[in-house]
């Protein structure tokens, strides 16, 4: 019998502890895969976060460390600079990036580190019960806006993706989302674009992916997959961002 699909060498073989319906695990084995076809995995290091994928050291079979809250692109940088010839990847949640890590994150890019930073977006605080991010949308309801969020009470969310864009030190930053078939294809191709970017010397970049989180939004992961595509696209639209590889067709800022 020929095997169309198996589970990815870096992939450990055991239970998940996400909720059903969480894109964490997707992108973990996206990630897997990627390791192995781009033949990297026995030279990645990964940077694990505060958040939902603390553990993602349990299933990636890779060698990965721990940081503080938000300091993980830091982690990463000082891995990368003592060991230029791994890939060093930072795997990072909204509050993780966009909230006590916001410094790192843009620091890191204004200096053009040639690291990977993979950017969870689920729109809430998932592992703390959540609470509002500074990624939840308009109107979005949360255990700390029960009403939901407001310009004039919380502002306005925080596109951190793009910001980062427009630093000249960041290469490549795109956006995609794990929903479906379709949706976690391309995901897939953003990412191995982004390690290829790395692996290739060409500076920092960072892929943003559209995740669900049935849990903390109440719905079910079909509806909160429909709700990524239809209302979270709406602020955090998917695509390519900047793409300043000197061999890429599209040289130059494409915010």
């Amino acid at each position: 019998m020929k095997v169309r699909y198996k589970r990815p060498r870096y992939l450990k073989p055991v239970s998940s502890h996400y909720c059903p319906g969480c894109g964490h695990s997707i992108v973990h084995r996206l990630i897997a895969e990627l390791f192995e076809e781009l033949e990297t995995g026995e030279r990645a290091i990964g940077v694990a976060p505060a958040g939902c994928a603390v553990l993602a050291y349990n299933y990636l079979d890779v060698d990965i460390i721990e940081a503080a809250h938000g300091r993980a692109a830091a982690v990463a940088t000082g891995i990368k600079r003592c060991l230029p010839d791994r890939l060093v990847f930072a795997y990072q949640g909204d509050g993780d990036l966009a909230a006590i890590g916001t410094s790192e994150t843009i620091h890191s890019a204004t200096r053009g580190e040639n690291i990977t930073i993979i950017f969870i977006n689920n729109a809430i605080y998932g592992m703390t019960g959540g609470q509002m991010a500074p990624t939840t949308l308009l109107g979005m309801k949360a255990t700390t806006a029960p009403d939901g969020r407001s310009v004039k009470r919380e502002g306005h969310p925080l596109d951190i993706t793009r910001l980062v864009s427009q630093i000249p030190g960041a290469t490549y930053v795109a956006r995609a989302m794990v929903t479906g078939p379709k949706t976690i294809n391309q995901a897939k191709k953003t990412l191995r674009e982004a390690f290829q970017c790395q692996l290739s010397g060409q500076g920092f970049s960072l892929v943003e992916l559209l995740s669900p989180c049935p849990t903390n939004w109440k719905m079910t992961p079909l509806q909160s997959c429909a709700w990524v595509e239809t209302e979270m696209v709406e602020h955090y639209p998917p695509g390519l961002l900047v793409d300043r590889r000197p061999s890429s067709e599209s040289q130059g800022d494409r915010p």
